[in-house]
């Protein structure tokens, strides 16, 4: 059965279930990649300030003759922009670099410094038409909840670390209680705790035709998972791609469910270090 390609979010806005995400792709790699990745087919993009490259999304974006309004642009507000007036600055900013009126989703990097800030610029950029949906990054169920109760917009998105490992099953339930919509960062848990050589996903892809990677992908689209596979090699592109044309078997999504170990294999905001280092990228 064909997982749909795109999904609803909360205020109506369609977006692609599978799009291209550009985190630590070379600001000088990164036109050519995006060119590559829209020739593939892929329709969304993903950046952020932070990553130092969305003037090369602008410029892919440009040059692709593809009309504004087939692509979905996202991009992220980083920690050292929170705050109203900051925000506001740098959300004007990221749109003269993506050469753009308007973004499609616009969300919080990271929850830390003045995020109630950040979230009034991003509700005024709504408003005024330059930010079609948005949404939170890194948020955890805790703050979560904080920013949607005391905020007149609830997040329509949040991405997060999201892979066979770490599956996000308790947030996905306080997302789905605010209506925002998960997306996921770091599908292949960038090759960590041997994701490439996983003897469940290789059998599973075995029976299917597939690769590991595909079969993750596949298995997070049929959870109604966004994601955002990054390659710079155009192979890959199409590989990642190349996931709608056949669907796991409830046994087969069964066995991956049971890899979730529920825990970060990055960091955990909840450790006062993590936080101690976020908090100085944002200074």
């Amino acid at each position: 059965m064909e997982t749909k390609q795109t999904v609803t979010l909360s205020n109506g806005v369609e977006m692609p279930m599978l799009g291209y995400g550009v985190y630590q792709v070379d600001p000088a790699e990164c036109e050519r990649c995006v060119a590559d990745a829209l020739s593939v087919g892929y329709r969304m993009v993903d950046t952020a300030q932070a990553y130092g490259n969305e003037q090369g999304v602008g410029n892919a974006v440009k040059r692709s003759g593809l009309s504004r309004g087939e692509l979905f642009l996202v991009t992220k507000v980083w920690i050292s922009n929170a705050g109203y007036e900051r925000a506001k600055a740098s959300i004007d900013e990221s749109l003269r670099r993506l050469q753009t009126d308007y973004v499609d989703l616009l969300l919080i990097h990271q929850p830390f410094n003045d995020y109630y800030g950040t979230y009034r610029a991003m509700e005024e950029a709504y408003r005024a038409g330059k930010a079609r949906a948005i949404g939170v990054s890194n948020f955890y169920p805790d703050r979560l909840v904080d920013l949607a109760e005391f905020n007149e917009i609830r997040p329509m998105v949040n991405q997060v670390e999201t892979h066979v490992f770490n599956q996000q099953v308790r947030a996905r339930e306080v997302m789905r209680r605010y209506g925002t919509q998960i997306m996921s960062w770091a599908p292949f848990a960038e090759g960590r705790n041997g994701f490439f050589t996983n003897p469940v996903l290789e059998a599973v892809g075995r029976a299917h035709g597939k690769s590991v990677a595909q079969t993750a992908l596949r298995y997070l689209l049929q959870r109604g998972v966004v994601v955002i596979p990054k390659s710079v090699h155009r192979q890959r592109m199409e590989e990642n791609f190349d996931v709608f044309d056949f669907s796991l078997t409830d046994a087969e999504m069964e066995n991956i469910a049971a890899l979730d170990r529920g825990e970060s294999l990055f960091f955990s905001h909840y450790d006062p270090e993590v936080v101690g280092w976020l908090a100085g990228l944002g200074k």
